[in-house]
């Protein structure tokens, strides 16, 4: 080592590192494809190693004798349900809902309000109890004839990243253009879909980034229309969106629960009112069910909701614009009406 380079050795080392970089880049490259790789299998096997559903095959109780027409007749028998063993979400639960009546749920964050429906489409089997749907066991219907017969529509509306055909079409595969349009226009749709270049052809991006809340609202209602399910589970959306949005989707929410049996988890006072029945629930169980007015003279749980949401606790007046009344439903405490 005599501490000098040559001309040419330091001209070799240069041309050398050029040609090491684009081997090395590659390598880099391919290491992070693989990373990517790696976690996007960890994600498909976390999904492939879920245990499956319990198939009418496996079911020995399944008596395909059923008809798979469901008129919407719900019963709640003493249903208990625990995520964790020890720890019930829900605690003897009973209630009766004939077809077309509307049950709301109401109650803090937590109170089982979500789980209470989510065991009527058995995303998760109850640990004791029965749930009766016309008088038979769910458990006796083959499942997809039960979920054929429930529309869900959820507080986050939920949209993939295609047309608005295909998003529609979820609901009802072999729906005809003109019950498309039926669908859109009782969602009070139609509107905002012929302002879109492409019309129902319109791309709505990955979760329906393109459009706005109360579009996005709309066309998940549509969805659950052109299904026509007799039963609904809805879980009104607590979004913020102005005066005119709310009143069209009120009209399209108030079409949808026509002549169904529907669930709601409520956020709305003109919901509440308006329910054939109300269930108030409190760590898993409930604690007054009745009418609006029933639980407001009981003076319990309910009626403090009501006082501490600073909503009104008599019935809506006729003469009360409905669009003032929806607005006013925003609740902001933590003891709230549920969320």
């Amino acid at each position: 080592l005599t501490g000098a380079m040559q001309i040419g050795d330091l001209v070799a080392f240069l041309m050398l590192t050029a040609f090491l970089y684009d081997p090395v880049s590659r390598l880099h490259q391919l290491n992070q494809l693989v990373q990517a790789g790696r976690a996007a299998g960890e994600r498909v096997f976390e999904i492939l190693d879920e245990p499956a559903e319990p198939g009418d095959a496996d079911s020995a109780v399944t008596d395909r004798r059923y008809s798979p027409r469901i008129l919407g007749d719900i019963r709640y028998e003493d249903v208990s349900f625990s995520y964790t063993e020890g720890l019930p979400a829900l605690r003897r639960v009973s209630f009766h809902a004939p077809p077309g009546a509307t049950i709301a749920l109401v109650g803090a964050t937590g109170a089982g309000k979500s789980t209470l429906v989510n065991l009527l489409v058995r995303f998760y089997e109850f640990t004791s109890g029965q749930i009766y749907v016309d008088g038979k066991p769910i458990r006796n219907y083959e499942l997809h004839a039960l979920r054929e017969a429930i529309g869900v529509v959820t507080q986050e509306s939920f949209l993939f990243n295609g047309s608005i055909r295909e998003n529609l079409l979820m609901g009802k595969p072999d729906a005809t253009d003109a019950e498309l349009w039926r669908a859109v226009d009782a969602a009070n749709a139609r509107e905002f879909i012929e302002r879109l270049p492409d019309g129902l052809e319109s791309v709505v991006g990955e979760r329906g980034v393109k459009l706005s809340v109360g579009e996005k609202q709309r066309l998940s209602i549509a969805r659950a229309l052109l299904k026509d399910p007799p039963i609904l589970i809805l879980d009104e959306a607590t979004a913020s969106v102005d005066t005119a949005t709310e009143r069209l989707i009120q009209e399209a929410l108030e079409r949808l629960m026509a002549n169904r049996t529907s669930i709601v988890i409520a956020h709305r006072l003109s919901t509440i009112v308006h329910a054939d029945q109300i269930l108030v629930l409190d760590h898993g169980r409930i604690i007054e069910r009745g009418t609006h007015d029933k639980l407001v003279a009981l003076d319990g749980k309910y009626a403090r909701l009501c006082r501490q949401s600073l909503l009104e606790a008599s019935p809506l007046r006729e003469t009360e614009p409905r669009e003032e009344i929806v607005a006013s439903q925003t609740l902001e405490k933590e003891e709230r009406l549920p969320v």
